[in-house]
């Protein structure tokens, strides 16, 4: 298909990638083990290890797990914040032949209780603050073998000890928890050591991660992203973002990249874009284990000439409200790169106001590993689009039926590459539901391409809500909803927010007159992580249904928006 977007690609960039050049990410994870073995690779609460490091720490963790007898392919969970075990973990179980199943740790019980069930996952490494909830749910699950970490335990001696007193003494931050048979993350290492790494041969199409996003049926899905996939997408961001960086004249590598990891890891964007992308640039990752808290954020990036800066909307907001903020050093910032939901204007102009460093805007989703577009790194200004897409994809806006629609019209997004997910975990109606017959992903997303390739989103076809750069399905919170007696029935919408750029509300029909706005919210606190939480609650008689019974969400959202 003709691709016009490549005549508007800035200088030096490539029209397509090698997608072949790696056969897995074990081999792009190696390369980088070997080339900058003395070079610090992530970097948390003041202690740093070095691509050294986690190479040999990945070896001891990946031979402990091929100890326990688990079967090539088998899924091994991870749950945990940006702490230094994270890229330890995901590494040992890539080299040892396994699949890397992401879990949010601020999932509740039920949300818990269907990943781990629905990848099948036979191991999990848990930070020990959650253990607590994979307690509840652990009897339905097939996890065999519990690896607990800590906040300190790869921090050093001293500091982890008083780190681990402080998380679980003082602040009270690991809730009591008995999980018999678990095995600490030190434990692990050290049992591992004494262990060779036995070298499976892991191909293209091996399944790297199941990255679990939600769906139409109300249940998260596992989007299987193969090593080949989240390989491609590294070298198509590399290209996009990192393509003027020079090889520094010393040693024939080039000049280390400085990443603001404030994306979880266990967010796709965050995963490739900082910590495969980093590593394949042998950049230093700066993990942020709470970005919430944006004073300590802000004094965690003090020491360093930070140069890329992956983030969504809200974060950069909340940066830019923050005094110290603009006291950091911004001399080295080569660009920001703002995902997962819209980049405001307002926003990105400030950025640009503070930091000197355009704020472009990119767009993917977990099926697409997850980067497509992207805005030019050299823009000067607020566009107000997703960009264009990135080498090796190619974008389409399909009507209805499936056939590309001219210029300037609506339609759904489609897309293709080598970072297009092959479909869902054992979900073969979905997965058929979203690809064409020639390989085309249907995004969901309502858009138009300009004559230069340029996209912009106009609306969503499908429900989603988006909070925060995180996808939240109506039909999700509905479900829980539903089950309060009190409740009739149900619709969730996502309604504008100046802060999370959509916030959730719902709209209920009483089964009992009593119940009350504080009742579905209390009722919500257990079942649903905090972005997903009902932030408002309306009342009525009735719900706006088709004349089969459906109910009419785009309505609702047209009589928020009215009111």
């Amino acid at each position: 298909m003709e691709r016009p977007w490549l005549a508007h690609y800035p200088p030096g960039i490539p029209a397509d990638i090698d997608p072949g050049r790696y056969r897995s990410l074990v081999q792009l994870l190696e390369e980088a083990f070997g080339q900058f073995a003395a070079r610090p690779a992530f970097a948390c609460m003041g202690k740093t290890l070095s691509f050294g490091d986690i190479d040999r720490l990945s070896r001891q963790f990946g031979a402990w797990l091929q100890s326990l007898g688990l079967a090539r392919g088998a899924r091994v969970a991870l749950m945990m914040p940006n702490v230094l075990q994270y890229p330890v973990a995901i590494a040992a179980v890539l080299r040892a032949g396994y699949t890397v199943v992401n879990v949010n740790p601020l999932y509740t019980a039920p949300e818990l209780e269907h990943q781990l069930k629905d990848s099948g996952a036979e191991a999990i490494v848990i930070l020990e603050n959650f253990a607590h909830t994979l307690q509840k749910v652990l009897p339905s699950t097939a996890i065999r073998h519990i690896v607990l970490a800590s906040m300190g335990d790869l921090l050093g001696g001293v500091k982890g000890a008083v780190v681990d007193v402080v998380v679980r003494h003082v602040k009270k931050l690991v809730p009591p928890f008995q999980l018999p048979g678990a095995v600490t993350f030190k434990r692990a290492l050290a049992q591992g050591a004494g262990r060779p790494l036995e070298r499976p041969d892991v191909g293209p199409d091996d399944i790297a991660f199941l990255q679990y996003t939600g769906g139409t049926t109300g249940v998260a899905k596992g989007a299987i992203l193969l090593h080949r996939n989240v390989a491609a997408n590294v070298l198509q961001c590399d290209a996009w973002l990192l393509t003027d960086d020079r090889p520094a004249a010393d040693d024939g590598l080039r000049a280390q990249q400085i990443f603001v990891c404030a994306l979880p890891l266990y967010h796709i964007f965050g995963l490739t874009v900082c910590g495969m992308l980093g590593m394949h640039a042998g950049g230093l990752n700066v993990l942020i284990p709470n970005p919430r808290n944006i004073p300590e954020l802000v004094q965690a990036l003090s020491p360093y000439r930070f140069t890329l800066f992956p983030g969504v909307n809200t974060l950069f907001n909340a940066l830019l409200n923050n005094q110290k903020f603009a006291s950091l050093d911004f001399s080295g910032l080569r660009v920001s790169v703002g995902g997962g939901m819209a980049v405001q204007k307002s926003v990105a102009d400030r950025w640009v106001a503070v930091t000197g460093s355009p704020l472009c805007e990119g767009y993917g989703l977990s099926e697409t590993s997850p980067v497509a577009c992207c805005t030019p790194i050299n823009i000067k200004e607020y566009s107000g689009t997703i960009g264009i897409p990135l080498p090796s994809t190619e974008a389409a806006i399909l009507d209805d039926d499936g056939n590309p629609v001219p210029s300037g019209e609506r339609g759904e997004i489609a897309l293709r590459g080598p970072q297009v997910m092959p479909g869902y975990w054992n979900m073969p109606e979905e997965t058929a539901r979203v690809m064409t017959a020639d390989g085309f992903f249907k995004t969901g997303d309502i858009g138009i391409m300009d004559e230069r390739g340029y996209i912009r989103i106009v609306d969503r076809k499908k429900d989603m809500i988006l909070v925060s750069g995180f996808n939240v399905y109506p039909n999700e919170v509905e479900a829980v909803v539903s089950q309060h007696p009190g409740v009739l029935e149900c619709a969730a919408i996502g309604v504008p927010d100046e802060h999370s750029g959509e916030a959730v509300k719902v709209v209920v029909v009483k089964r009992d007159p009593a119940l009350t706005e504080q009742d579905i919210k209390a009722f919500c606190r257990d079942r649903l992580t905090g972005y997903k939480r009902p932030r408002y609650v309306e009342f009525r008689t009735e719900l706006p249904k088709t004349n089969v019974g459906k109910i009419l969400r785009r309505e609702l959202r047209s009589s928020s928006d009215a009111a």
